[in-house]
């Protein structure tokens, strides 16, 4: 129970240390494991009226950590997401908003309860707008985040901010990263795709593939968000904020995950991006690899069935560079391609894995993640 103890302490008496007690965990029951002991303790002191329990000096978004308290700030909206309600064990409905603000030194996640979450319902809360944030840290879902209940401050100010959001390179991503932003390129947009979901009703998602001067990396785009893939071309510069890592179970690679909690949007800045390709000799069994060449040999289209009963086609195709010679195996709609090709045009195949084949020579794989330019 230090959490409530080092908040009572700066309550000044106001209340008895039994009472403040009950009424925190009055205050967790209310918003249904929504907070914690530390948060409710806040909230409850923002109820009492007291509001200088923490830091009473203007504070940098750089500054805040999970231990600040609270904190009182001038920062930018840079972000919006959705307000939303929920049932709180009285009966009662709560509404929760979340919106991303920053300032000259970095950016930050807001989460405005009740009444303030009505200000993002109502539209009162706009991007580009400059603010005076009063509120208490914790660490939340996605970071550090600033809650503002009913007796914090959110107010626009005539104060201009400088705002910056701090964006990642695609090479510093790592697995169970969250609260990324990033700015990048668009390379390929997949179709969106429905699936079941196991409580019976219909999930929706599609694909990106995105790059920076550092590397590439797949994004998935889940339900309603899948449904920008329409908006967006390849080549367009995108900003994401608020994605998370994650592995994929496939090929081990990480991906970049979008939610509802994420935004996606284009963006004016061009975002550079140049492909690498690795010579066909330093190729080896088990990764995605890009390569440039030269065809150095063409096969045939044939159709075989697939284990549901539907047909698939492939074809096979050698590419020489000046370090070797490769087999790729064309998947589907790819193995088309066949009929296009001639003896030593260029062709570059990105994204294509490889494996050990006949002989136990290496040969590449061309799925449906793969992007092959004739040129």
């Amino acid at each position: 129970m230090d959490e409530i103890n080092d908040v009572y302490e700066k309550l000044g008496g106001v209340i008895s240390k039994d009472d403040f007690t009950r009424k925190v965990e009055e205050k967790v029951e209310q918003m249904s494991g929504l907070c914690d002991t530390r948060t409710a303790a806040m909230l409850v002191a923002h109820d009492l009226g007291v509001s200088d329990t923490g830091e009473s000096q203007l504070q940098k978004i750089s500054d805040i950590t999970p231990d600040s308290g609270n904190v009182k700030f001038i920062a930018k909206v840079m972000t919006v997401f959705p307000a939303k309600e929920f049932n709180r064990n009285d009966g009662t409905v709560g509404r929760v908003a979340n919106i991303v603000v920053a300032d000259e030194t970095g950016s930050i996640r807001v989460t405005l309860w009740d009444d303030r979450a009505d200000l993002v319902k109502s539209g009162d809360v706009k991007i580009g707008q400059n603010c005076q944030i009063a509120g208490y840290v914790k660490d939340g879902y996605s970071g550090t985040e600033v809650n503002i209940g009913n007796n914090g401050v959110f107010c626009e100010t005539d104060e201009n901010v400088e705002a910056r959001i701090d964006s990642k390179q695609i090479k510093d991503i790592q697995n169970g990263m969250g609260d990324i932003n990033i700015r990048a390129r668009v390379l390929d947009i997949s179709d969106v795709r429905t699936f079941n979901k196991r409580d019976g009703g219909t999930g929706k998602v599609a694909n990106i593939l995105i790059g920076d001067e550092t590397g590439k990396i797949r994004v998935t785009l889940w339900d309603e968000m899948s449904d920008l893939t329409n908006e967006l071309e390849v080549d367009d510069s995108v900003e994401i904020i608020n994605g998370y890592a994650k592995e994929n179970n496939f090929n081990q690679q990480v991906e970049m995950q979008v939610g509802n909690r994420s935004v996606i949007k284009k963006i004016e800045e061009e975002v550079v991006f140049k492909e690498s390709f690795t010579p066909i000799a330093d190729i080896i069994p088990g990764e995605p690899y890009s390569i440039s060449g030269q065809v150095s040999g063409l096969g045939e289209i044939r159709e075989f069935n697939r284990d549901d009963g539907t047909v698939n086609m492939v074809s096979n195709i050698y590419v020489s560079d000046d370090t070797g010679r490769i087999r790729i195996a064309l998947w589907g709609d790819h193995a088309l391609l066949v009929d296009q090709l001639d003896i030593d045009m260029n062709i570059d195949i990105m994204d294509a894995f490889s494996k050990s084949g006949f002989n136990d020579e290496v040969e590449l794989s061309a799925g449906n993640r793969t992007r092959i330019n004739i040129h």
